[in-house]
């Protein structure tokens, strides 16, 4: 905060008493700063200036600042440098004991115990998180603007069940056990309400890469000559990207397909700019942004072969000249474009909570009494009794702000029948005993949890580097502006946050979105810490220690001046109009993809995920980076994979 002036965080409304949330990895920090003054919330939130105790009813629907509870984040912390165990004093068994143990309550563990009970529906299940919420990164948020008559709900992880028609087998089958019926998001997303309001998708050439802000909107029909000749670059980059988008030749003349994709495989998007294309630096600059939300890194890190592969509407031009097949992938795409390619899914899966919903239904299912509904139709608008979720007398127990600090075999890998499991439950280890245990957490953090793993297992877990990414849900007093606006959505070409956006339209029985720009409404903000020029596995590693180090104080300045700039010639007051915030810090977010030019191992193998995701005796390991996948179907199947090496060394 040294860099901004008390007068301008002023003028932006950071005095404002509102109500201000701060998560990292989904666990609650105290957003402290100077300027924040606020100490009750207009809009029915709690005190912003000190802790606010977890109700055990509904997390989600907290509002003020959160308290930080140092165990969920410094225990694994303090495993990884080594710290913890000498203060930790001597585990104390609980005496329970459990058929399988779960490590990581987010999508993953929840999907593997939900296929165990399937398999097995009389088994003891225990699953331990470091949370005070369940579903991992598929997070809800929760805000209660006055006079709405209910809350507004949004995502704060996991977004939507993304091309369910490619989904894995073992993800649909999970939706169709649960009773998702797909083709009813069609009716509940209303893909043109933006539209109907006049709000388009939009660029905005910021002041952080070029030497004034300006907004480009791209209404139906406009053409890449209107557009890109109103952009703020040098004349000649003007000319350079029209070119990108009209009538680009061929780079690689004489070359077959083969090597052209060879040639395309050692180089990122930028370099494809500006080594091959010779495109004026403008370009390129304007372009860096294009797969940071999708990707959580820029274009300096994006290999050129997906730039390819994903190429559509204004993102990634360039390609069209090099005569490469656009009806079937290259053999170097990454797995999810090659898994995705030809689908033609409309983007319209999504629960107002996102896949938290997915997590809440299966929860719901496997502990009585917790949830008041577990139908695609009633989970949103359900109360949910966190009390129930440890009961001594359930099958199935969810044990929240709970890290599990060591996890091993009980004898000889080859020949133990049971594994012992300790975790940290604020005062001391406990222990409990597991016929089989399913490691569904980060995979880097294994290895400090199963010490006794071979060396060769322990170096591929943790190569397992997570990307880190930002979200930011802001409850706004209407959407006026955004309609005066003619926007929904904005690229940022090099500002903090990278998209800014309204939420998805979405409305479920008992909740409607907001229809009307004098309502209510929650927008998104997305930003994609890695620093990209170093690549994906250097730049998470950097844009997560920055990230921890970033007050909250700094993010909410960069909200309200971002969509101050967006909007404020169109009426947008961030000091009148935003009123609450919640920051999602997710340091360890994306499962990081194999993507070339990166891993060269990629696409022939071997792969270190394969020797990742090794069982180890009792103890099998899931979660998305065993796939390696960020998405909600690769949790799923990871899950199921785990279940199914358990089950064959039984």
């Amino acid at each position: 905060m040294s860099d901004i002036s008390a007068r301008r965080a002023r003028e932006l409304g950071m005095d404002r008493p509102i109500s201000r949330r701060d998560f990292f990895d989904g666990v609650a920090m105290v957003a402290s700063a100077a300027l924040l003054a606020g100490r009750r919330s207009g809009s029915g939130g709690a005190p912003s200036s000190a802790a606010t105790p977890q109700a055990a009813g509904a997390p989600a629907g907290l509002t003020g600042l959160q308290g930080s509870t140092p165990a969920a984040l410094g225990v694994p912390h303090a495993l990884r440098d080594g710290r913890f165990w000498q203060y930790a004093g001597t585990p104390e068994p609980t005496g329970e004991s459990y058929d399988l143990v779960v490590v990581g309550g987010g999508i993953s563990g929840v999907s593997a115990a939900f296929e165990w009970l399937r398999r097995e529906p009389g088994a003891r299940v225990l699953i331990l998180d470091n949370h005070d919420e369940i579903g991992g990164h598929a997070r809800r948020n929760e805000f209660h603007p006055e006079g709405r008559g209910g809350p507004l709900i949004g995502y704060g992880g996991s977004q939507s069940i993304e091309a369910p028609s490619v989904w894995t087998p073992e993800g649909k089958a999970v939706l169709e056990r649960l009773g998702v019926d797909l083709a009813r998001f069609d009716g509940y997303f209303d893909r043109d309400l933006y539209a109907r309001h006049g709000c388009h998708d939009s660029v905005m050439c910021d002041r952080e890469t070029f030497s004034a802000d300006r907004l480009i909107r791209y209404p139906p029909g406009v053409t890449a000559e209107e557009w890109v000749g109103r952009l703020p670059i040098a004349e000649q980059a003007r000319r350079d990207l029209l070119r990108l988008y009209t009538n680009p030749p061929d780079w690689f003349p004489g070359l077959s397909r083969e090597r052209k994709e060879e040639r395309l495989v050692g180089l990122t998007y930028s370099a494809f700019l500006l080594d091959v294309c010779r495109a004026h630096p403008d370009v390129e600059r304007f372009c860096r942004t294009m797969s940071s939300d999708e990707w959580a890194y820029g274009t300096q890190a994006f290999g050129a072969i997906d730039a390819w592969g994903s190429a559509s509407g204004w993102d990634y031009p360039g390609f069209q000249g090099l005569g490469l097949d656009p009806g079937r992938p290259s053999r170097f795409n990454s797995p999810s474009l090659k898994k995705a390619w030809g689908a033609r899914d409309l983007d319209v899966h999504h629960f107002p909570e996102g896949n938290q919903a997915l997590v809440r239904m299966m929860v719901g299912r496997m502990i009585p009494g917790f949830a008041g509904s577990t139908t695609m139709d009633g989970v949103t608008t359900a109360a949910f009794d966190y009390g129930r979720l440890d009961r001594p007398g359930n099958r199935v127990r969810f044990r929240l702000s709970s890290p599990v600090v060591s996890v091993r075999n009980d004898g000889r890998p080859d020949t133990a029948t049971t594994a012992t499991v300790g975790y940290f439950d604020g005062h001391a280890v406990r222990t409990v005993r597991a016929g089989a245990v399913i490691m569904a957490c980060w995979n880097a953090v294994i290895p400090y949890l199963v010490p006794e793993l071979p060396a060769e297992q322990k170096q591929a877990l943790s190569r397992a580097v997570k990307m880190p990414l930002l979200y930011a849900t802001v409850q706004l007093r209407d959407w006026r502006a955004w309609q005066r606006a003619g926007v929904h959505r904005a690229r940022w070409t090099g500002a903090y946050w990278c998209v800014t956006e309204l939420d998805h339209p979405v409305s479920v029985p008992g909740y409607a979105c907001p229809r009307e720009p004098g309502r209510p409404v929650l927008a998104h903000l997305v930003a994609a810490p890695c620093r990209s020029e170093l690549g994906p596995a250097e730049g998470a590693v950097a844009g997560r220690r920055a990230l921890l180090g970033t007050p909250y104080s700094h993010m909410e300045y960069t909200i309200r001046d971002q969509l101050a700039r967006l909007l404020g010639s169109d009426g947008f007051d961030p000091g009148r109009d935003i009123e609450a915030i919640t920051v999602n810090r997710w340091g360890h977010g994306y499962a990081p993809e194999y993507c070339r030019p990166w891993n060269r191992f990629y696409p022939d193998g071997p792969f270190p995920a394969e020797t990742a995701r090794r069982r180890f005796g009792r103890i099998a390991v899931a979660n998305s980076d065993s796939v390696p996948a960020a998405y909600a179907d690769a949790a799923i199947t990871a899950a199921h994979r785990a279940v199914d090496d358990l089950s064959a060394s039984a």
